[in-house]
């Protein structure tokens, strides 16, 4: 019952949104933005931590370059918070144009940041591009809200996430569907299990899916953490952590950098228990021999969180155009299936491919998904993300409780 009520929440919220979204949908002049971005340089400062994700933005750059005359540079960053600095410092500076980002791969509290503080090109340009005519909006409706917060059309969709857990069948044969039997799991087979260090984002994903589970009053994630009730709220959470940690792998006292270290302690053997934002990336893994194809995705009873990821342009970019361009080249039927493809990147798409053409929909049915993918109907409910300002609070909260670890 809890879980139905933050679900309607939320489906109320979006309500709220819809009629904010449909103020942008007045076409732009797109020959003349395709014109002035020819010959433009688009800084894309974008996550640079998994060889087959940059290896894909390869690809779109060179279609970009050929196609429109858009050279397209990757800047590999390994926190988007450091862009999100980087844009304030700007800002702080006077440097109202010129700016060194022109795109940037984006969600969750760093949008909040950058959107609060009037640091987004102006409102209504994700809307107007070509291609979001191909968008699900109404069955994928966090295109149009980042963690509850509108997008107002200040950041362009193009992957959607859900978390997925992943067991090697020859270690585990039985996967646990729940925290609860995680726990047990853990307390019976100590070490083989763990989770990346907060801030890493995959570190802080799990603590949300624990405690969007555990807490009392799941309606209070929809709305900015209230300081008055925080350690109330959270108490459920870091329960069962301190009951967890002694259990983990190292037991607790040291964890994996990221979502790649967890996986390869996975497939070495280490850890009976890995996950994963991407529902494909078990079978993506195995497809590139990083995993053995004796693994297998699960999800949790009740359903994981999810998400959409976005491209934003920063309000002083030396390149919007071109910027634009490249999102709305993101955003197509060829780009989104080559990226839905486990043995290229394995993103699920953003589209409704129901709604597409007879040949772009077979881009889509042609695919190989690959023998770890969980269907849409085995995937489960989608939970959604919690209010921004929960994320920095309860990082802060793990670090000064388990600091030093």
């Amino acid at each position: 019952m809890q879980m139905k009520r933050l679900l309607a929440s939320i489906a109320a919220a979006l309500f709220m949104i819809a009629p904010a979204a449909a103020h942008a949908t007045e076409p732009m002049d797109w020959a003349e933005v395709e014109r002035k971005a020819e010959g433009q340089t688009v800084y894309f400062h974008a996550w640079g931590g998994e060889p087959r994700i940059n290896a894909y933005l390869d690809w779109a750059a060179g279609k970009v370059k050929n196609r429109f005359g858009v050279t397209v540079e990757h800047v590999k960053v390994s926190e988007t918070a450091t862009v999100v600095t980087q844009i304030i410092a700007e800002k702080t500076a006077g440097r109202e144009t010129g700016g060194s980002v022109d795109l940037v791969w984006i969600n969750g509290e760093n949008f909040s940041t950058l959107k609060s503080q009037d640091l987004l090109a102006a409102p209504g340009w994700a809307q107007r591009l070509p291609n979001w005519t191909y968008v699900d909006v109404e069955g994928k409706p966090t295109v149009l809200s980042d963690f509850t917060v509108p997008t107002d059309g200040q950041e362009s969709p193009w992957g959607m996430a859900q978390l997925v857990f992943m067991h090697d069948t020859r270690l585990l044969a039985e996967a646990p569907r729940s925290l609860a039997a995680i726990e047990a799991h853990v307390a019976a087979h100590p070490g083989r299990f763990t989770y990346p260090q907060p801030p890493n984002f995959y570190g802080t994903t799990f603590l949300k899916q624990a405690l969007i589970t555990l807490i009392e009053d799941p309606d209070k994630l929809t709305r900015p953490v209230d300081e008055t009730s925080f350690e109330r709220d959270v108490a459920p959470l870091f329960a069962y952590l301190d009951r967890l940690h002694p259990n983990l792998w190292r037991r607790g006292q040291a964890f994996p950098q990221n979502a790649a270290q967890m996986r390869q302690l996975l497939a070495d053997g280490e850890l009976d228990i890995a996950f994963s934002f991407n529902p494909s990336d078990a079978s993506s893994a195995i497809a590139n021999g990083e995993l053995p194809d004796s693994v297998r995705s699960f999800v949790l009873d009740g359903g994981t969180i999810g998400n959409t990821h976005f491209v934003a342009i920063p309000f002083n970019s030396t390149a919007k155009e071109g910027a634009m361009v490249l999102a709305n080249f993101l955003l197509s039927p060829e780009a989104q299936a080559r990226k839905q493809d486990p043995q290229i990147w394995g993103d699920p798409t953003v589209l409704d491919v129901a709604a597409l053409s007879n040949e772009d929909q077979a881009r889509f049915t042609e695919l190989d998904l690959g023998i770890a993918t969980l269907s849409p109907e085995d995937l489960g409910a989608t939970l959604p993300e919690p209010h921004p300002s929960w994320v920095a609070r309860i990082e802060r909260a793990w670090a000064a409780r388990y600091g030093g670890s």
